[in-house]
């Protein structure tokens, strides 16, 4: 079996090691990452320069772009035939709700979806990070699940995996993403120039968390699996925009 692995937080972040680690037990793993991390990335290319692809000393390659485009560049360059799976991550922190329209950990997987090829996004909640290779196991478990009984549609699927040791989990919740409050405001400050900057601010809390959702299945210690799909088209609203352009 062959994976291709990539990730939004770089090609030295330690839950990309541990995972590819992990999935090297009972695949071929080649690793294409971003050369620094390019978090809230989304599902950005870079049209406006050239990419350049270069081997770190432990074999893992990097890209000075972002996780689409590493995934793009793996799979209609790099290699000379279509991976079996494509798998993101392991991410520093959760992937819910509406992270997901900004994750780069999301984006390279949906790359490698767009391109047909089955693909997991794996995400360790919280900000610890002290148990990545929970995270790293229920992927390996996931991937081998693939390889025996695959699913008859191409999936994206969306795991977020608590932070706590693997003994502690309380099996898989298959979920809908959920809501967040709207995000906290800029935060104003000054650079040691004395110019004005901003930062970001952060995500806000969750608001619908109830029972079905990522944030839900989470804090109840359960492994969520959100399967994705592209379309944003709001069907619901059809009516109501035919109605109104009718005006």
């Amino acid at each position: 079996m062959n994976i291709l692995l990539s990730n939004d937080d770089g090609y030295f972040a330690p839950g990309l090691a541990i995972l590819a680690e992990t999935l090297a037990q009972f695949a071929s793993v080649t690793v294409v990452a971003p050369e620094r991390d390019r978090s809230g990335a989304s599902n950005s290319l870079t049209l406006d320069r050239p990419l350049i692809l270069r081997q770190a000393a432990n074999g893992f390659y990097f890209v000075n772009g972002t996780p689409t485009d590493c995934v793009h560049l793996a799979v209609t360059a790099l290699l000379e035939s279509p991976p079996d799976m494509v798998v993101s991550g392991i991410n520093n922190g959760s992937n819910m709700g509406e992270d997901t329209i900004y994750s780069g950990t999301v984006a390279a997987a949906t790359e490698g979806y767009l391109l047909g090829i089955p693909s997991l996004a794996i995400s360790l909640t919280g900000k610890r990070g002290e148990h990545y290779r929970t995270a790293a196991r229920v992927a390996a478990e996931l991937v081998q699940r693939h390889r025996r009984s695959p699913l008859q549609q191409p999936m994206l699927l969306n795991v977020n995996v608590p932070d706590i040791p693997y003994e502690q989990l309380q099996g898989c919740a298959l979920t809908r993403l959920g809501r967040r409050h709207r995000a906290e405001g800029m935060i104003k400050a000054a650079n040691p120039r004395g110019e004005t900057v901003y930062w970001i601010g952060a995500a806000g809390a969750a608001q619908d968390a109830g029972a079905g959702t990522d944030f839900h299945a989470t804090d109840a210690h359960s492994i969520s699996i959100t399967p994705l799909q592209i379309d944003l088209t709001a069907y619901t609203q059809s009516d109501l925009v035919k109605d109104w352009l009718a005006r």
